[in-house]
């Protein structure tokens, strides 16, 4: 005997009915997230999108910034966000951009780790913006309510560097290095990687090696962490570059921070790559080396990581 199809009508309307029923069966397995604990808990208001992400704005109109020459304002491009969608059970996971001045980076990013979310960039959107501005990503996954509080801490903590300077600052704290002398043994022995010299400049280079639209590529390709100090063994600076895979990125970044080293940049170089890879620009001065050993510290926070 036979089986009967189904007319093209029927199908159709089952089909729709099997969608509802999976629809609701879903939402109750994930109920929406209260749009009003969140904006509470951030002490802002709190908006939900029509696919049921709650969102959270914070408009940067607290400094005046000329793009280009011209007065911007914050509706074009100075907007600070965070939203929050559900994940499953009660886990709900943020993203968020936050709008930072150089001189706020750090404390922002401190915030940012010291209540368990993650930096995944850092990186600018203008040319010629007086004062510079840069944009911080964040995210996490936890308790809705929870990572709302963990945002209004990075938001706050920037509101706190401007209370105490309104104007950004044009500087990191402490002074200036001069071209001197560095000990090359000495700091090669505490990095564990040998460093070069080049016209008093030290640099020290580590290769990786990927692969590339299916071809293989290494340091000579940019797949390469790097530092270079220069100054004294008083007061050296220190400018760098890692390379990282997605799981090494937030180890190096509370290495270096651990450690007071600026973190200037975090974004990708490549597309395509295998692994995918992730760069980060990184700047200090002090003890040439303090220096040496902050960055041992994330080259060893690197590789307990899986490097």
């Amino acid at each position: 005997m036979k089986a009967r199809r189904l007319s093209p009508l029927l199908a159709a309307k089952l089909g729709l009915l099997l969608l509802l029923v999976t629809t609701v069966a879903a939402r109750a397995a994930n109920p929406a997230l209260d749009a009003k604990a969140i904006g509470d808990a951030a002490g802002v208001k709190a908006n939900v999108e029509a696919d049921g992400t709650v969102k959270i704005n914070w408009s940067r109109d607290d400094v005046a910034v000329k793009v280009d020459g011209m007065p911007f304002p914050p509706a074009a491009g100075l907007g600070s966000w965070a939203a929050f969608t559900r994940m499953s059970g009660d886990t709900a996971m943020v993203m968020g951009d936050t709008v930072v001045f150089q001189d706020e980076v750090d404390a922002a990013m401190d915030a940012a780790f010291s209540h368990g979310l993650e930096v995944t960039a850092l990186h600018n959107h203008f040319f010629y913006d007086e004062p510079r501005v840069f944009f911080m990503h964040v995210g996490g996954e936890g308790d809705a309510v929870a990572l709302a509080k963990d945002v209004k801490a990075v938001w706050d903590a920037i509101k706190a560097v401007r209370r105490t300077h309104p104007a950004p600052v044009e500087g990191f704290p402490g002074g200036t290095p001069k071209m001197g002398t560095l000990d090359a043994k000495r700091l090669s022995t505490t990095l564990g990687k040998p460093l070069t010299d080049n016209q008093g400049v030290l640099k020290m280079t580590v290769a990786r090696q990927g692969r590339m639209h299916g071809s293989a590529i290494g340091g000579a390709m940019g797949l390469t962490t790097w530092a270079a100090f220069a100054g004294s063994e008083a007061l050296a600076s220190m400018d760098g570059d890692f390379i990282m895979t997605a799981d090494e990125m937030q180890p190096v970044m509370h290495a270096l921070r651990g450690a007071g080293i600026h973190i200037v940049a975090l974004h990708n170089h490549m597309a395509g790559g295998e692994p995918q890879f992730f760069f980060l620009h990184f700047w200090g001065k002090g003890v040439a080396d303090d220096l040496a050993k902050g960055l041992r510290s994330a080259l060893d926070a690197q590789a307990k990581a899986g490097h």
